[in-house]
């Protein structure tokens, strides 16, 4: 082939490389234009893994249509001597000096005419190298030979490379979607339990077949999540990160190492995932674990079935350690993701789930003050059916300024206030306690309704609190008849509702100005009869204006659904309307707060009993 041919030949090689998926596939670009080399009579080529371990051959022979094409996995450890270093290296070697023990060519060339081997070897990849020989005899212009050699070999390894680096890019694309989706999926959710469950759930199959998820707590890891692609396999998941004690203390040692660490082989030695056969051969990597995108990382066995390997990422955020992810591979180990990847992704999983755990450490935080600014009890009598309702709307769960109370009186009545405190939070809160308790205290010493309100008000004004209030109180006062006297006084607070025993609901006559805006503000009471089974319904307006997607409130379909509860008690009532009123609401976040009181028609004198009633927890 003359020197004009090869330049073709080298052009299209060239341009077949730029589209080629896989480097197997230049082999008809490569070998027919060798081959038709003058003095060439083989081109061989083999393509080998951890220095000596063969993966495939292939030779094609003057006069021959189709080429020898050997797939094996097969070990020749006299081989390693071969492996070349950085640089592709040209041997001219006699084929009647290659030893079978360390040339798998050496048969191949023994049957052509051609008494020199002259061969080409080269990197790669990490994984292995690669070598390129033809097969002369003494007509072949051995220089001219070596440098087509060397040409052809720049491009298989060019190619080689844009194939790696398109795959990388490739994967680097996956890895930042999957990456994006992960932080959506496990932000969405503010719970723990349901974080760490989505960790394991978006990394099966992607990342691995199977993963398990620890939560650190301060007698040490806590098993909370596993997954794997095999129901099966994923229920034998759970009972090792449940169970386990080699797991436990492989965690436990690793404390607070921020590095990924993949375990294979005999390192999986005594542990519920060491494998039982080609064990051995799938630890030749597993020491290199922190390498990135193509870097070191442990292998797996050949055949169709590859060794479980490992891996444990140290799951920190803000500084402290919250868990640990462990992913179980079952795949080559071209698949196995890169330390930077599972480092990213447990910096990720480690951030949602610390907002998590925040979120959980304050949620408890403010239902427990929440809890503290309401009453702990209701007083229970003969003569009223008495319940309460609290339900929390601000996912944020800041402190609410919701409240209400029943608050027996000298005189045998029973005296009911409820309140809102304009905002949340601090401020709130402190507001809240301070109008509750002064009230009660006025109630209890027989203040009437009005009289209570004003001197409320009153003090708001002396501190100069910043934030207003509404508020009702309802004075019930069994009569001789059988019937009840409701008094009832408001603060610009939602009127209270009536629902009488035959089913109508009225509503209760109020006015007056908010607490807290002026100062010696008076508030005029009304008075109103109820019979027994007669129910008085007070709320905050939370209730009333939940709001449906179409734009309507609660309010507007209050009355009937207030309508529908009749003939129920107390608890039943202020349940079924606090939670009738959040699946109603499409938006809106105020809480809702409730007290129902029904009038049972025991006459006066019955008096209270001494045993109390808890109430339904006023936070949920």
């Amino acid at each position: 082939m003359g020197d004009d041919t090869w330049s073709s030949a080298l052009h299209r090689l060239w341009q077949a490389a730029s589209r080629a998926e896989e480097v197997s596939a230049l082999a008809d670009d490569v070998y027919a234009p060798l081959l038709a080399t003058p003095g060439v009579h083989l081109v061989v080529g083999t393509r080998w893994e951890d220095r000596q371990i063969l993966r495939y051959m292939r030779a094609l022979a003057a006069g021959s249509d189709s080429p020898v094409i050997t797939a094996t996995s097969r070990s020749v450890p006299e081989a390693a001597v071969r492996e070349p270093g950085d640089e592709p290296v040209v041997t001219r070697i006699p084929v009647a000096g290659l030893d079978d023990a360390g040339w798998p060519e050496a048969e191949l060339l023994r049957r052509t005419p051609g008494a020199t081997f002259v061969v080409c070897t080269f990197r790669l990849d990490h994984r292995g190298w690669a070598s390129l020989g033809v097969g002369v005899d003494a007509s072949a212009d051995v220089a001219a030979v070596e440098g087509r050699l060397a040409q052809a070999v720049d491009v298989i390894v060019a190619c080689h490379t844009g194939i790696l680096q398109r795959g990388r890019e490739a994967r680097r694309g996956a890895d930042d979607a999957l990456l994006a989706e992960a932080s959506l999926q496990m932000d969405s959710s503010l719970d723990v339990e349901e974080t760490l469950r989505r960790v394991a759930r978006i990394a099966v199959p992607a990342v691995a077949e199977g993963a398990l998820v620890h939560l650190l707590r301060s007698e040490g890891p806590e098993f909370v999540a596993a997954t794997h692609v095999s129901v099966q396999q994923r229920r034998a998941l759970e009972e090792i990160g449940r169970e386990n004690l080699w797991l436990a203390a492989l965690l436990a040692r690793r404390g607070e190492d921020e590095d990924t660490v993949f375990l294979s082989g005999p390192e999986l030695d005594g542990s519920p995932f060491a494998d039982t056969a080609e064990a051995s051969h799938a630890s030749h990597a597993s020491h290199a674990s922190h390498g990135d995108g193509d870097g070191a990382r442990p292998g797996a066995a050949g055949g169709d079935r590859h060794s479980t390997v490992i891996s444990i990422s140290t799951l920190r955020a803000r500084g402290r350690v919250v868990g640990s992810i462990t992913f179980v591979y079952q795949r080559p180990e071209a698949r196995l993701p890169g330390s930077s990847f599972l480092r990213s992704l447990a910096t990720r999983a480690a951030l949602s789930i610390d907002n998590a755990l925040l979120y959980e450490l304050r949620r408890h935080a403010v239902l427990s003050l929440q809890e503290h600014l309401l009453p702990s009890q209701l007083p229970v009598t003969d003569q009223w059916d008495l319940s309460a309702s609290y339900e929390v709307g601000d996912p944020m769960l800041d402190v609410g300024g919701d409240f209400y109370d029943a608050v027996p009186r000298p005189d045998g009545s029973i005296a009911l206030l409820i309140g809102d405190v304009c905002g949340r939070g601090a401020e709130a809160a402190a507001l809240t306690g301070l109008a509750r308790h002064t009230l009660r205290t006025l109630l209890e010493q027989g203040t009437d309704p009005g009289t209570a309100l004003s001197r409320l008000n009153r003090a708001l004004r002396q501190e100069r609190a910043s934030r207003f209030l509404t508020a009702v109180v309802a004075t019930l006062a069994p009569q001789a008849d059988g019937t009840a006297l409701l008094t009832t006084c408001s603060a610009g607070h939602p009127s209270p509702l009536v629902l009488r025993s035959d089913g109508t609901v009225s509503e209760v006559l109020t006015g007056g100005l908010l607490l807290g805006v002026l100062d010696d503000v008076s508030y005029e009471s009304h008075e109103e009869h109820i019979g027994p089974d007669d129910t008085v319904v007070l709320f905050t307006d939370g209730l009333t204006e939940s709001r449906e997607a179409g734009g309507a409130f609660f309010e507007s379909i209050l009355p009937v659904r207030l309508a529908a509860l009749r003939g129920f008690d107390a608890a039943h009532i202020a349940e079924s309307l606090a939670q009738q009123a959040k699946a109603y609401r499409a938006s809106g976040q105020d809480d809702i707060a409730l007290l129902v009181a029904r009038w049972t028609g025991v006459p006066p004198g019955a008096g209270l009993l001494p045993h109390p009633l808890q109430l339904v927890k006023a936070a949920r």
